[in-house]
């Protein structure tokens, strides 16, 4: 298997699935010509030709538009926001449109579109470009919300996510396009949608994460378990919607404690809605309050402060010695 980071191996991904199906097609602003703000289409265009790697002007509301009727004529676009904080002006036809198409049509028609969306912080990046709004497209009824933490899960949930007759928005952390490198298999794998993993056992305590926080959540864990002999559970959800209650209040029921984390404000985040699963399924099972470590309800800050925004292994430590502790 080779070595890749994250970039490279979302590059792999859309090649499999350019080669393997005539009928997917990428559709973006400079995704052809320029390869992409962060290159994730490097060499596309070049193997593929510009009907199946097509350029668009700075129109993201076309870039939805366009991708939703070409999925309605039979093809399978993959769209890309140069950023997430730019979405917003495609947002009219994703909620009234590209969600809603297969209820509109009573299952005719399922809009079969991959929006991908760099996201997040940590690239001291200016405004609109750091933000975390997944909780907009969970929230949405008719959309998956995707959000791999590594490039071989990267890899295979953007495989599925082309491959299922769904939307889904795609959020892909951009703290962690070229931050580290994975072993992925030559041969195209595939995650299901909407399954969590638990990519660490353990039995005092479940940590909850996704996306770039993943990282900072395993350094806490590995802290806890080397200096204060804790036996720490790690869950990455890798879909916040669907949402894997099961795995989530399976690993409460076990632990009988629970912090999430995430990047996003903590006001109406996923976070809440974890703690409210696990209230409804596993509330006879909790020792001690469930407790979150989150952004902060501003503005995501800039350059010297962004630091101080996103929660690290050392607030998630905290966090967690204090659940301990109860």
């Amino acid at each position: 298997m080779a070595l890749m980071n994250m970039v490279s191996a979302l590059n792999l991904a859309m090649d499999d699935a350019l080669r393997m199906d005539d009928n997917v097609v990428l559709i973006g602003q400079d995704i052809g010509v320029d390869e992409g703000v962060f290159r994730v289409t490097a060499d596309l265009l070049k193997r593929y030709g510009n009907k199946r790697v097509i350029d668009t002007p700075l129109a993201e509301g076309a870039i939805v538009g366009g991708a939703i009727g070409m999925a309605i004529w039979g093809l399978k676009p993959v769209a890309e926001m140069q950023f997430s904080g730019f979405a917003y002006q495609a947002f009219h036809q994703i909620e009234q449109h590209l969600s809603r198409f297969r209820n509109r049509t009573r299952g005719r028609f399922a809009a079969d579109v991959v929006i991908r969306m760099p996201y997040g912080g940590g690239i001291r990046a200016v405004e609109h470009h750091s933000e975390s709004r997944e909780t907009i497209y969970a929230h949405t009824p008719g959309l998956h919300m995707v959000i791999p933490s590594g490039p071989r899960n990267a890899r295979a949930l953007l495989l599925e996510s082309i491959r299922v007759p769904d939307p889904v928005i795609f959020f892909e952390p951009k703290a962690v396009y070229r931050a580290f490198k994975e072993e992925v298999p030559e041969e195209p794998e595939y995650l299901p949608i909407g399954k969590a993993q638990v990519v660490r056992e353990g039995t005092d305590v479940t940590l909850i994460a996704y996306g770039a926080i993943m990282r900072a959540t395993l350094e806490a864990a590995d802290d806890l378990v080397d200096i204060d002999g804790a036996s720490v559970e790690v869950i990455d959800l890798l879909s916040v919607a669907p949402l894997d209650t099961e795995t989530i209040t399976n690993s409460v029921a076990k632990t009988g404690r629970a912090v999430v984390i995430h990047e996003a404000p903590r006001r109406c985040g996923i976070g809440a809605e974890i703690v409210a699963r696990i209230v409804e399924k596993s509330l006879m099972h909790l020792e001690a309050p469930i407790r979150r470590v989150t952004g902060y309800d501003v503005h995501f800050p800039y350059f010297a402060r962004e630091q101080a925004f996103l929660p690290g292994a050392d607030r998630i430590a905290h966090a967690t010695r204090e659940v301990l502790a109860f």
